[in-house]
């Protein structure tokens, strides 16, 4: 493993040291995905299209989300930050998950926080030093477009993207501009189990394994079928994506990094900070295809911002939670699961890959929450139904029952599904003892905004329940300079001229023709302030 991490080291020095241009960076992300791939062992889903990335890719086995659900997971992925150190952990704050958000948010939702206050929605209000990591991609250079999925549990701000919507691309960009571009594909998320029960199942249900959680009859099977049938649907989309990026002959010069936002679909998968909720698929494909194979390095999501800022040459910014996977080899990846939808919860967890622990923080009645939206998928409602008539063996009724402390541990190897607690077993008891201790010891080191109860941090965040407004921007101007400046601490400027698209204020601006300035700023969880306009005319030279 340490010689695979060498060798990508030395790539990327080579890379960024000898190539006139800087290199592109391509983000394929499907979502609600385990590690149901051939590359995986599981063959049970036919993905030529990703079958062949990988052969040209390293393919991660020990990939690790830091939440079981999407808005959480993409807070830590866009913002190289743990969600509960920046309050963005409880699952969702709003509804701005697509392109920059409706940025409308509801006083009453019918949730309440554990001490029985409401829980409205909101944009949640980060330190003032945090940022979408793509603005210091952006100020390096880097044409940055997303298309669309955002849901970072805030309000995406304007200055995080030169583009993102549905018809956000790469091909859009200046010409010989580096990019870095996201697709998000939902083919595989949670919902499509039931949103596509019209659509002709690929996968024969009598093919595909059942966990022995789950009950082994037609529904589950059709469900399983299903989640693998959608994969097969998302394999398509790779096929069309990198075949774009070969006609416009960029492949060679391209990071490709294909990864699934979060675990499994299937209950008891998404939402869990278990593996079945955490590990996920992830490729790397190099520039030249040079390096490749397998590697068991640990990849948290928190480390996806600073390797992206050391492939464009940027020196991450200190408050940065992760590291670079190319600089520097983690021992544990961490995970934190606290309010989701109606049920609020505090567990952490952590793994080293072979071995994982999770802490309650609060008691709960059972780890099985009975959250509403859960119920659509069918597989759930029979696995409830059959809890209630006590029809489930041992195994299927674990994730109902009661616990009988507040912390679990599972051998990964041994138990890949999860359905031993060793935390009793003495043989395990040194395993027991260096995971809490690592886990106390992180979250010592981390803030964790998310432990108190929700209402109060949405106080704190949004005084009397009004959401904070950023100040307008303060336009200097000496001669053909323009410097812009804003009081409100954390926000990002942006500007444009003559009504063209909104750029990201970095450094001060030269202009040199009569034109109109537009600014307008936005701190993360604040309304965007005013936009404020600048009509600037220089002197006509006289003529002799």
């Amino acid at each position: 493993m340490k010689i695979l991490q060498t060798t990508l080291l030395l790539f990327l020095v080579w890379s960024l040291g000898t190539a006139q241009d800087k290199p592109n960076i391509l983000w394929i992300t499907f979502e609600d995905t385990g590690t149901y791939l051939s590359s995986y062992g599981d063959s049970t889903a036919k993905t030529p299209n990703i079958d062949a990335l990988a052969r040209e890719s390293v393919v991660y086995s020990q990939a690790f989300s830091n939440a079981g659900v999407c808005a959480p997971s993409r807070s830590a992925i866009i913002t190289g930050m743990y969600p509960m150190s920046i309050g963005t952990n409880h699952m969702r704050t709003g509804r701005d998950i697509m392109g920059q958000g409706q940025k409308t948010y509801r006083e009453n939702k019918n949730v309440s926080d554990r001490e029985g206050n409401n829980v409205r929605e909101y944009s949640a209000v980060v330190p003032e030093k945090v940022k979408c990591f793509t603005e210091y991609l952006r100020a390096a250079g880097y044409y940055c477009s997303n298309n669309a999925k955002t849901d970072y549990q805030f309000a995406a701000p304007f200055t995080a993207w030169d583009q993102n919507d549905p018809k956000a691309h790469w091909r859009n960009r200046p010409d010989h501009q580096p990019f870095f571009a996201v697709f998000n594909f939902n083919e595989t998320h949670e919902s499509k189990i039931w949103k596509h029960n019209k659509l002709p199942l690929t996968v024969d249900k009598d093919q595909v394994d059942v966990p022995p959680y789950y009950l082994d009859n037609d529904v589950t099977r059709k469900d399983l079928a299903r989640m693998y049938s959608n994969i097969e649907l998302f394999d398509q989309r790779v096929e069309k994506i990198i075949q774009q990026l070969k006609e416009d002959g960029l492949y060679e010069n391209t990071y490709i990094f294909l990864f699934s936002d979060h675990g499994g679909p299937m209950p008891r998968q998404k939402r869990e900070v278990i593996a079945s909720g955490l590990h996920v698929p992830f490729y790397i494909k190099y520039p030249e295809s040079n390096t490749k194979g397998f590697s068991n390095q640990i990849v948290s999501f928190v480390d996806l911002a600073p390797t992206m800022l050391e492939i464009a040459g940027v020196k991450p910014p200190k408050h940065l939670q992760g590291n670079s996977i190319f600089s520097k080899e983690r021992k544990y990846s961490f995970a934190a699961r606290d309010r989701m939808d109606e049920f609020t919860s505090a567990r952490r967890s952590i793994t080293d890959g072979k071995y994982l622990y999770v802490k309650y923080l609060f008691p709960i009645p059972s780890p099985y929450q009975d959250i509403e939206y859960r119920m659509q998928v069918p597989t759930m409602k029979v696995l409830k139904e059959a809890y209630d008539n006590g029809t489930l063996n041992e195994i299927q009724s674990v994730w109902f029952t009661p616990l009988s402390g507040e912390e679990q541990l599972f051998d990964l190897e041994k138990d890949p599904y999860e359905t031993i607690n060793l935390i009793d077993d003495p043989k395990y008891a040194s395993i027991q003892k260096k995971l809490s201790k690592q886990l106390s010891k992180w979250r010592k080191n981390t803030p964790d905004m998310c432990i108190e109860p929700e209402a109060k941090m949405i106080e704190r965040m949004w005084p009397n329940g009004k959401q904070p407004s950023t100040e307008e921007v303060t336009i200097d101007q000496h001669d053909q300079t323009i410097t812009l400046s804003c009081k409100t601490g954390g926000a990002s400027i942006g500007y444009r001229i003559n009504n063209g698209e909104w750029l990201l204020y970095h450094e001060p601006i030269k202009i040199t023709k009569n034109c109109v300035l537009e600014t307008k700023a936005i701190r993360i969880g604040y309304k965007e302030s005013t936009v404020n306009q600048l009509a600037i005319e220089f002197p006509r030279k006289a003529h002799i």
